[in-house]
């Protein structure tokens, strides 16, 4: 089985590549066991020793040759988690439209040449959602998102599900809670500071945190939002019917619970670096994405998520081998 990442350099999909190394194997279409023949990383930039272990293809998604070369026509599997992020793609319309929405369909319809109609696993957000909501999302909540890089989410997440019911691939989508806490430096979501409020602070570094304590988040960890990908891509097609999106288990966090949690476990000197300095428009628009989820559905077909935002920081102290 040939395994394409697209956004492969990237913390979550260079994770996932390793995950899959290890894996050796996917459930193909047969709800067999197939061994992972080649995995292809394709993105801007990879990890310096990403080159010694996968197949490395660098361009981005608007470099519909280098997409096409890939891809090839024997792909098997597809995790498309390329994209400019949501800080990116508000700043800039007309990037955004290119690469999150042009991109994805050029993917698809490259994907449509293929020897065999791939699996394809797309990773949504929930900044699909906004506007007037309810107190809790559920499944049945239409998305209504307010902001561009929700909007072409959205509008991702229709074409998978319609290329689906082609025929053409088949798709399964996956609305990704915000991911905390993530290694390395900040990028340009707007949620970064979610990650940034823990991480830097165990590093003894001082984090500017733009939302008030009050403003909440859904959250997934690092470990969990892989488990997912695998998961979501070995579910048998007929799991999925013609409903082939799902919010995915996260976790309710505000600002100050995050900050209280990481006092609990690094003491004060820790928690006192962060430094509250509200960004009107960053909490606007964090302010706009739910927090709070039921999940009931990706519960049934065996999805999970972390415990609490203590076990979020813990798990990266120990992901990390930090000494508190």
């Amino acid at each position: 089985m040939k395994v394409l990442i697209t956004g492969g350099g990237g913390f979550l999909g260079y994770r996932l590549a390793q995950t899959l190394s290890r894996k050796g194997s996917l459930t193909n279409a047969a709800g067999l066991q197939e061994a992972i023949s080649r995995i292809v990383l394709f993105d801007m930039a990879f990890p310096a020793e990403a080159g010694a272990r996968f197949q490395c293809a660098q361009g981005d998604l608007t470099d519909r040759p280098g997409v096409e070369a890939a891809l090839g026509g024997d792909t098997d599997a597809v995790f498309h988690l390329a994209s400019v992020v949501s800080g990116g793609a508000e700043a800039d319309f007309d990037l955004g439209m290119r690469v999150n929405l042009d991109g994805t369909r050029g993917l698809l319809d490259l994907c449509r040449k293929q020897a065999r109609p791939p699996r394809l696993v797309f990773t949504s957000s929930v900044a699909v959602f906004g506007g007037e909501l309810p107190e809790v999302i559920d499944d049945g909540t239409t998305p209504n998102p307010q902001g561009s890089y929700g909007a072409q989410k959205v509008c991702c997440e229709y074409l998978v599900g319609d290329y689906s019911r082609k025929g053409f691939i088949d798709g399964r989508t996956v609305r990704l809670p915000t991911i905390s806490v993530r290694p390395g430096k900040p990028n340009l979501a707007v949620s970064s500071f979610a990650s940034g409020i823990i991480r830097e602070p165990l590093a003894g570094v001082a984090a500017i945190c733009p939302v008030g304590r009050d403003a909440a988040l859904w959250l997934l960890s690092p470990g969990k939002a892989i488990e997912s990908l695998v998961h979501a891509f070995e579910l048998p097609s007929s799991a999925w019917g013609t409903r082939r999106v799902l919010n995915l288990p996260g976790v309710t966090a505000a600002v100050g619970d995050l900050i209280d949690s990481l006092r609990r476990i690094a003491g004060d000197r820790a928690a006192d670096l962060v430094q509250i300095r509200i960004d009107p428009a960053i909490e606007a628009l964090i302010l706009s994405w739910p927090a709070r989820f039921a999940t009931d559905r990706a519960l049934k077909l065996g999805f999970t998520a972390d415990e609490d935002a203590e076990s979020l920081i813990r798990g990266y102290i120990e992901d990390q081998g930090i000494e508190v």
